[in-house]
């Protein structure tokens, strides 16, 4: 897990699951060329900028991340979750981050819309108070954006 440290208006958990470990080298033509560290970096520079500290942890594993939204509450202020292809499988996902009751982002890089059927349900969607789809690695920018206004 990393942390950045800054001004804090709080901090934001950002979650990646599986496989986004592989970014910058797994299918370059869906999902770019930026890796993982460049997200955490890009996403903890705009959080930094609107005043938050972020906290970043990849996971295979979705124990893991369910551990980690746990943990979130009372020490997080809001969720960024790519969940990878958990999005489509874990309802224990969706039912930590309905338990935590913390304002939660979903993040996609790619436009699931244009994907494969069964990439177009998300278990997720449905708790997060936003979804982002299709813009890249400025989704994440956007989700830092989205929590700041949520959180005001």
């Amino acid at each position: 897990m990393t942390s950045s440290t800054a001004p804090t208006r709080g901090t934001i958990l950002v979650l990646n699951g599986p496989n986004l470990n592989l970014l910058g080298t797994r299918e370059p033509e869906i999902y770019g060329s930026t890796t993982l560290s460049d997200v955490e970096l890009l996403t903890s520079e705009a959080a930094g900028a609107a005043g938050f500290r972020t906290t970043c942890l990849q996971s295979n594993h979705e124990g893991a991340l369910v551990d980690a939204i746990h943990a979130a509450r009372g020490t997080a202020v809001g969720i960024i979750i790519n969940a990878g292809a958990y999005t489509h499988t874990s309802v224990a996902l969706r039912d930590a981050i309905s338990a935590v009751e913390l304002p939660a982002v979903e993040v996609h890089i790619s436009n699931v819309h244009q994907r494969e059927e069964f990439r177009q349900h998300s278990y997720l969607s449905a708790v997060c108070t936003t979804v982002i789809v299709g813009a890249g690695v400025h989704g994440y920018v956007l989700a830092v954006s989205a929590l700041d206004t949520l959180l005001g």
